[in-house]
């Protein structure tokens, strides 16, 4: 049902996105204690400010009451997915090339599952991501099937 949700709601968010000129970054619609809450996460280059989630808040909110595809009570939240955006495609990958990155994977490459480092390189099947060990620099290769999760890592210096 999750699923069918999350279709749903960008199939009426895109277009009020479109018209905004802003970016879906991901919908998620999960319950937490008792709540269930439906986030979605949009972005443009310069990143979105308080009004433009409003707004999207707004007329989503419209859409939502007129389709009626949630058949529970839930909170809808409209956000900037953050300093740590998370890497959902290809796509997202690009724009994040030259960036510090952090990525999960699926199962161990070089007996390691997790990597932090600048993304070098992305051609589709393939992240390099240049990592540091103590003083040296190495470049990782991760194929892009074994991604389990990605985002933009915050390095503080």
């Amino acid at each position: 049902m999750m699923s069918k949700v999350t279709e749903t709601v960008e199939k009426l968010v895109t277009p009020i996105l479109d018209e905004l000129k802003l970016e879906l970054v991901d919908i998620e619609y999960v319950k937490e204690g008792k709540d269930w809450f439906l986030r979605v996460f949009i972005d443009k280059e310069t990143g979105v400010d308080i009004e433009e989630c409003g707004q999207v808040s707004e007329k989503l909110s419209d859409k939502l009451d007129e389709a009626d595809p949630i058949p529970y009570n839930y909170f809808l939240e409209v956000s900037s997915p953050g300093a740590e955006r998370p890497l959902k495609n290809g796509k997202d990958f690009e724009k994040a090339l030259g960036k510090n990155v952090f990525i999960k994977t699926y199962e161990p490459i070089d007996g390691v599952k997790t990597f932090e480092g600048i993304l070098t390189k992305f051609d589709g099947q393939t992240a390099t991501v240049e990592i540091k060990i103590k003083t040296r620099k190495k470049s990782i290769d991760i194929p892009y099937e074994k991604v389990a999760n990605a985002r933009l890592a915050v390095v503080f210096s």
